[in-house]
């Protein structure tokens, strides 16, 4: 018998899989594994960090959001029941998160100008750059995305969430549902909603 036929390939996981493997772990860790626990921040630290910083615009108020976020985890992971994968149960907490510091902090911050190397700083530059690009090519990609930035900060929190989970993070529109705590047909009309708000907003630039 050939090797090849001794080796099963890969089991992709299904969301009922996965919800299953996350129990697994939440259990554990409330159980007192610190290994367990190690390994859920681990496993969902840059998931968490990145999203605060695309909810909120600044690096700093991302990571500080991110370790609140990981304190509310732990202090309310008896509530987890496995209706949806960890990760999205996650991604409920960094949005309300995000959501009540934004009401205070980001009307601070809207009064200040943000800089185009700010923002490439914070957000980088567009998908698919290629470090053989010229660099009057590499500026222009650089103030392209400072646009679709500003542009994607001006939004409402509510259509800037949808945004961010659907066209950055990739959510499905059930995942994103579950983590907005919203019916699909809401995530579909918010989509719609922010897709024209950013179009708007680009074409006025």
């Amino acid at each position: 018998m050939a090797a090849e036929s001794l080796v099963k390939p890969a089991r992709v996981l299904t969301w009922p899989d996965a919800v299953s493997a996350d129990w697994a772990l939440v259990q554990q860790c409330a159980a007192g594994d610190e290994a367990a626990c190690t390994r859920l921040v681990t496993d969902h630290q840059r998931m968490v960090y990145q999203l605060a910083l695309h909810l909120l615009g600044d690096a700093q108020e991302a990571l500080d959001l991110s370790q609140d976020v990981f304190l509310r985890v732990f202090r309310t992971l008896r509530h987890f029941r496995g209706h949806s994968t960890l990760r999205t149960w996650i991604y409920r907490i960094v949005i309300n998160q995000a959501s009540n510091r934004q009401r205070w902090w980001r009307r601070r911050r809207r009064s200040q100008q943000v800089a185009l190397d700010d923002l490439t700083a914070t957000y980088g530059e567009l998908p698919d750059r290629r470090d053989s690009v010229a660099p009057d090519r590499r500026l222009e990609e650089r103030e392209i995305a400072a646009v679709v930035w500003r542009a994607l900060d001006a939004l409402p929190f509510d259509q800037r969430a949808v945004i961010v989970l659907r066209e950055i993070e990739g959510l499905r529109y059930d995942e994103i549902a579950a983590s907005l705590d919203v019916a699909v047909g809401t995530v579909k009309s918010r989509l719609a909603r922010a897709r024209e708000s950013l179009r708007s907003g680009l074409g006025a630039r």
